[in-house]
């Protein structure tokens, strides 16, 4: 027969352990006016079964990418994720990657980073990454920062075709006094090139853009480079990793620092995060690039072995010398990219960026056939704006015929087509929209 603990007998034993004989003892330190003389007005325990019912309930009043094809992008997007990155995920391994406190004895986490660090170089043809940061917005805010580091400046020029939440998390930065920010106003969904061009100085720490921008427009970037390095300053680009499949590379551009949003790869959207910040640089300003770097060596047997190489944040050393106060990397976000990466190859990611390319070409195509326009007339990858009279009004349309429409501006959805999606998708999208601007 099984023994169950009487409670109150435990209770009681516990408190006499530490010399106390009520629970009003416990809690004495704690004035009386302060306590609540009544139960808590929660409803009865549950068994289990009761419990997966009510919260199956409450996760059914969510209406998922799973139910609903998705449109919404501007930033986070519903990519396709292969079964095989959640089945290595769920290796023991793997699933409780975190932070290694105790590096060299987590050699298995290292080299996991390592691989990381490896991938993301290859894909924006840098020398060096970190090991991840908690996402896009917060991988910017660290490159301004690292940039007034290494410059002895403080002017930061950002594109305001940037992301804006990312923009504001800069600006929580600004806080600190390291960095001025100058948010350059853009034309027509672009930067305005030739107004951040008369603004770059020997002040002028670096230039800040997001290729494709937030608009999914491209952009100019050959003349800044030139004219930031004239200045001894930094270039900056916000990428797409999944562009990167098929346009030019950051580091042919002649960028910096390289960071953007890392979700796209293998991350599912999650209702908005977990996600994963990358950032990659070139080798020269390695010893200023926050959190970790993972590198490769041989231990004294001559194996194989991975050690944290660099830690400039402010958990391992003086807090005054930290380049930064962010202490944790996304492991495990950073892991499931790596699958990713390493299933799709450079083929496969050329192939799934012409593949949303494509799709967003057909679906302006046949929104013009409809007699819609773009609110911006500019090349863009995989994602733009729609002139719509009320974008509102027209998102719940769409939720109430069964899509997740776009992100709403003032006068326009900005819409995007990942691999995704299909024609008969797009095609019911554009009938709807089309049918209720003429109405």
């Amino acid at each position: 027969m099984a023994y169950t603990p009487n409670p109150r007998r435990v209770q009681d034993e516990m408190l006499q352990s530490i010399g106390l004989h009520t629970m009003e003892e416990l809690f004495s330190d704690i004035p009386d006016e302060m306590k609540l003389k009544r139960p808590l007005a929660l409803e009865p325990g549950k068994s289990e079964i009761e419990l997966r019912r009510n919260l199956q309930a409450l996760a059914n009043k969510n209406i998922n990418v799973d139910q609903y094809p998705c449109f919404l992008g501007a930033g986070a997007y519903d990519h396709f994720i292969p079964a095989v990155v959640d089945q290595i995920l769920l290796r023991s391994e793997f699933y409780t990657s975190y932070t290694p406190y105790q590096p060299e004895i987590s050699q298995g986490v290292l080299q996991a980073i390592f691989e990381y660090q490896t991938l993301i170089c290859q894909l924006t043809d840098m020398e060096v990454s970190n090991a991840s940061l908690y996402d896009g917005g917060t991988a910017l805010a660290e490159a301004c920062q690292m940039a007034c580091d290494v410059t002895k400046r403080s002017n930061i020029l950002l594109a305001d075709t940037v992301h804006p939440e990312y923009a504001q998390i800069v600006n929580t930065y600004r806080i600190s006094g390291k960095m001025k920010i100058t948010s350059i106003a853009g034309q027509a969904g672009g930067a305005d090139i030739e107004q951040m061009l008369t603004m770059i100085n020997q002040e002028t720490a670096a230039v800040v853009i997001q290729h494709p921008n937030f608009y999914g427009h491209l952009e100019e970037i050959s003349r800044l480079e030139e004219a930031i390095h004239q200045q001894k300053g930094l270039l900056i680009m916000i990428a797409d990793p999944v562009s990167l499949g098929i346009l030019k590379s950051p580091g042919q551009y002649g960028a910096d620092i390289v960071v953007g949003e890392g979700q796209s790869l293998g991350n599912s959207l999650s209702f908005g995060g977990p996600y994963l910040g990358f950032m990659a640089s070139t080798k020269k300003y390695m010893r200023k690039m926050p959190g970790r770097i993972v590198g490769q060596t041989l231990d004294h047997e001559g194996r194989r072995a991975f050690v944290l190489t660099l830690q400039a944040r402010e958990q391992h050393i003086r807090r005054e010398q930290a380049s930064s106060n962010i202490c944790s990397n996304q492991a495990l976000n950073a892991l499931a990219a790596s699958i990713y990466l390493s299933m799709t190859g450079a083929q496969g990611l050329q192939a799934i960026a012409a593949r949303c390319h494509q799709l967003a070409v057909y679906a302006r195509d046949e929104f013009v056939k409809k007699g819609l326009e773009l609110k911006y007339d500019r090349p863009f990858f995989k994602e733009f704006a729609l002139r719509i009279k009320d974008p509102q009004q027209t998102n719940r349309m769409l939720l109430e015929n069964g899509i997740i429409g776009g992100y709403e501006l003032a006068d326009a959805l900005l819409l995007a087509f990942t691999e995704k999606r299909t024609r008969a998708e797009i095609d019911k999208l554009v009938a709807l929209i089309g049918g209720h601007e003429h109405d």
